[in-house]
């Protein structure tokens, strides 16, 4: 890295929700625009991040507009006495709500598809698949995401900030970053409250540290 003042950037993911618990397709257009709520659960997840980060001075706190990650960074905010600071450019990656408009029945569904396409191709070139064209690439996924942290960094420039956000995404980004392999993080990978520390100059990231996330081996990942 450069010489310029170094940013340290918590990524984090949102407590368990309500669909975290219950995947039900059913029950996408219930939860509204935004998104399931965290459960009971979640809120307790979300506590035990508080209590574990508490000695971490935070100079603003980045969330994601859907309500899993929004309610979860309230709860890190509340401690600190900071407003939280929303946005739709770091919403998941929604391969969810792709599959639910296209009319698959469930994840295994959209997952067993995706993962006939994928298996027969090379490690970049997963990066940039899709489906269709509406659908949004790993590589996709991940600039947009890197591309507000990099603006993050640069504005609270040798300070420590928070992004929630949310598992997929995260994904895309740390494989982005060759952190791991395009199947090397699965679904099951990126724990719900897990984050990951980026050092930044503004321009180079550096992975500083993990927290509730592992590489997964012998596994296709569909997404």
């Amino acid at each position: 890295m450069s010489d310029k003042a170094i940013t340290t950037i918590y990524v984090v993911r949102h407590g368990e929700s309500q669909f975290n618990v219950s995947p039900d397709f059913n029950t996408i257009e219930s939860h509204g625009d935004l998104g399931a709520a965290l459960t009971e659960n979640g809120k307790l997840q979300a506590k035990a991040l508080v209590e574990k980060l508490k000695n971490v001075k935070l100079a603003a706190i980045f969330s994601s507009d859907l309500t899993r990650a929004k309610q979860t960074a309230e709860f890190i905010a509340l401690e600190r006495k900071i407003a939280v600071e929303t946005t739709q450019a770091i919403r998941e990656r929604d391969i969810v709500f792709y599959a639910y408009k296209k009319g698959f029945k469930n994840l295994e569904e959209i997952e067993e598809t995706l993962k006939k396409e994928l298996a027969e191709l090379s490690e970049e070139e997963k990066m940039d698949y899709k489906h269709e064209d509406s659908m949004e690439s790993v590589n996709e996924g991940a600039t947009r995401l890197l591309t507000f942290i990099r603006e993050a960094a640069v504005a609270y420039a040798g300070q420590t900030i928070m992004v929630v956000c949310h598992g997929n995404i995260m994904r895309c980004l740390l494989s982005h970053l060759g952190f791991a392999k395009f199947d090397e993080l699965t679904r099951k990978s990126v724990e719900n409250t897990a984050y990951f520390v980026l050092e930044s100059d503004g321009i180079d990231f550096f992975i500083k540290e993990t927290s509730g996330i592992k590489k997964m081996q012998g596994e296709i990942r569909p997404f």
